[in-house]
């Protein structure tokens, strides 16, 4: 069974290859840049760029099951494709985002509400795996750690549950290798939820820096991130801050239902990674 990894210069994607090549599994790394990929000894790479149907049949060759990333321009060629060349069982890297009601038309949801229906309307068997917040997210966080600035955070008692993406990557190997888990969708989370105010609490405290959190408008983050985040992501992200402020995330137990142990903590995210942080 050869399990085809779209995206794999990603942190979830990059971390399924290791784990399937780890287990024995036969895994092919796909990129749309596959000269930059890190990967274990004797793991074949490729190109498959996800805009450019040219690159889908080559490699989805002798493929029998795809993780794939949601990318919804081509998706319908993306498909047939994979039909076409005998691939079963596709496991998507969604969003807990198309649970929102307003999924198929907010900034956020729209690109992963379109795959998964994509998908859920195909005659491939279909997971799709659906994480809120990342712990990595946390990087954007890191400038002002290192510089010793304040973090500046429009709704600092928003509330989330982040995940680490070293438990997605394994819930992901754990879909891929267990056909009893398969056809299902999981909500993907972190133990707790957390304010974002805490996250940069817990992030001071591993990395031994001494940062505060000051509180700005909506105009004045949509500014700062404005030369890499479009604008009506950043309308989306505050959006979601907005109706989430004071209210706790919710938690799911899917990554233990899915890998036998519960989701590693925040904490632990901050620990293993306090060295980005310090200046």
């Amino acid at each position: 069974m050869l399990t085809l990894v779209t995206g794999s210069r990603g942190r979830v994607g990059s971390a399924l290859v290791s784990l399937l090549h780890r287990d024995g599994h036969a895994v092919r790394a796909a990129s749309r840049n596959p000269g930059a990929l890190s990967l274990p000894t004797g793991v074949p790479s490729l190109a498959c760029d996800l805009g450019d149907p040219s690159t889908f049949a080559a490699a989805l060759d002798g493929v029998d099951s795809v993780f794939l990333y949601a990318e919804p321009s081509h998706i319908t060629e993306f498909l047939a494709a994979a039909q076409a060349a005998g691939v079963t069982h596709i496991v998507l890297l969604s969003s807990s985002s198309v649970l929102a009601p307003d999924a198929a038309s907010n900034a956020i949801a729209a690109s992963h509400h379109a795959v998964e229906q994509a998908l859920t309307e195909s005659s491939l068997t279909t997971t799709l795996l659906r994480p809120g917040a990342f712990a990595g997210n946390a990087y954007q966080w890191s400038e002002s750690f290192r510089s010793g600035r304040p973090v500046d955070l429009p709704y600092p008692h928003s509330g989330t549950s982040p995940i680490d993406e070293a438990d997605i990557a394994e819930a992901a190997l754990a879909v891929l290798t267990d056909a009893s888990l398969q056809d299902s969708a999981y909500h993907l989370t972190g133990p707790a939820s957390l304010t974002v105010g805490e996250q940069v609490e817990l992030l001071a405290a591993a990395s031994g820096s001494h940062v505060t959190v000051e509180a700005v408008s909506r105009a004045a983050w949509k500014q700062a991130v404005s030369p890499f985040v479009p604008e009506a992501i950043a309308e989306a992200l505050l959006d979601y801050q907005a109706t989430t402020d004071g209210t706790p995330a919710d938690v799911t137990d899917d990554i233990r239902r899915l890998t036998g142990r519960p989701a590693r903590t925040f904490a632990d995210w901050a620990a293993t990674h306090a060295a980005a942080f310090r200046a």
